[in-house]
């Protein structure tokens, strides 16, 4: 009998995370084969490819890169902190999420707008020459 239970709760711990994954999908379904977590000196991104006053969302490695002001470059956790959805756009200073409509900010990624009530985790960056790597 403690074997099938320890079955039982296996299989709900899995399910559980099959859903956490589920929700951070950009399409709203199932589990991104091709996400993985980003290495420690991985390239992210191109200087060129992140926009000043903006920035550039890398969904497959669930990262976005701002340019809060020219040179200046912040990497942040692409993962909503509100329901775990992928954020969708970058725009007018804000980082969006199309799933509940919060906003957070390119420079610190705080919340500007909720429902979330807790920022973007920061993400460690380097930048070298025109290329924008993990630390």
């Amino acid at each position: 009998m403690n074997a099938r239970r320890r079955t039982v709760m296996t299989a709900g711990a899995a399910g559980a995370a099959a859903l956490v994954t589920g929700c951070g999908s950009s399409d709203g379904g199932g589990s991104d084969e091709s996400s993985a977590p980003a290495s420690a000196d991985a390239e992210l991104t191109g200087t060129a490819d992140v926009p000043a006053g903006g920035g550039t969302i890398l969904e497959d490695r669930k990262i976005v890169v701002t340019q809060p002001t020219e040179g200046e470059f912040k990497a942040f956790s692409a993962v909503c902190t509100h329901a775990g959805c992928v954020v969708s756009s970058v725009g007018d200073g804000t980082i969006n999420c199309a799933c509940h409509g919060s906003r957070f900010s390119i420079k610190d990624g705080a919340v500007e707008r909720g429902p979330a009530t807790r920022p973007l985790p920061a993400e460690r960056i380097t930048v070298e020459g025109d290329s924008i790597r993990l630390a």
